[in-house]
């Protein structure tokens, strides 16, 4: 995995270009870059603002509270139909970027301001349904509880998706008890467990490609 931003965009298989010049544009703007989730972040104050996402089809330039920005023109992607806070901007080109490079600039500025002055999206608690053979091994298992309890609301829900969406009850304890170690160690159900993810820390498939 890179170790810096430069490292990374070197190693870069696509998207070279457009990655540099995001990364110039938002380092006008005053905000510090390291790699986080194996990936270019840009923080103001240690506070997350906006993170480079290279993607097979396109190269996104994902702010982690978008959905407070003034998006007038519509051009702002929510990520996936379940996410509240982020929202991502999507390029295929750099002369897409440099149209936009105001744009940009302008999103990235307002995003800076609404972090520096508190301002946060108010979230919805997503319901979520704990199937009672989960429920079952909580009271057994009391660590258990308290890890999964720790884990992000994001990958609480994303388990109790899986775990409820299997219609034997022989099934959801199979497959509680499949990825009972995963949540005593923190991990999220679509986490990477390799170390070869250049998504960390989520899976990206590269454990696929493994030689031993």
């Amino acid at each position: 995995m890179a170790a810096t931003v430069d490292q990374f965009i070197q190693n870069a298989k696509q998207w070279k270009a457009e990655m540099v010049l995001l990364r110039s544009i938002l380092l006008s703007c005053k905000l510090e870059e390291s790699i986080k989730w194996g990936q270019p972040c840009y923080t103001i104050n240690d506070k997350n603002i906006v993170i480079i996402a290279p993607f097979k089809a396109h190269c996104d330039l994902g702010f982690f509270n978008g959905v407070l920005l003034k998006d007038a023109k519509g051009l702002l992607v929510k990520p996936g139909t379940n996410t509240q806070a982020s929202r991502q901007l999507r390029f295929k080109s750099v002369s897409e970027i440099e149209k936009l490079k105001s744009v940009i600039t302008n999103y990235v500025k307002e995003a800076i301001k609404n972090e520096v002055d508190g301002i946060k999206p108010t979230l919805e608690k997503p319901e979520t349904i704990v199937v009672e053979e989960l429920d079952a091994i909580f009271k057994k298992n009391t660590s258990l509880k308290k890890a999964f309890t720790a884990l992000t609301p994001g990958r609480q829900r994303a388990y109790l998706i899986y775990f409820s969406g299997a219609k034997q009850s022989e099934t959801r304890i199979a497959r509680i008890e499949k990825h009972t170690a995963g949540i005593l160690a923190g991990r999220g159900i679509n986490d990477c467990t390799c170390g070869l993810s250049k998504k960390m820390p989520y899976c990206d498939g590269s454990h696929k490609y493994a030689t031993n």
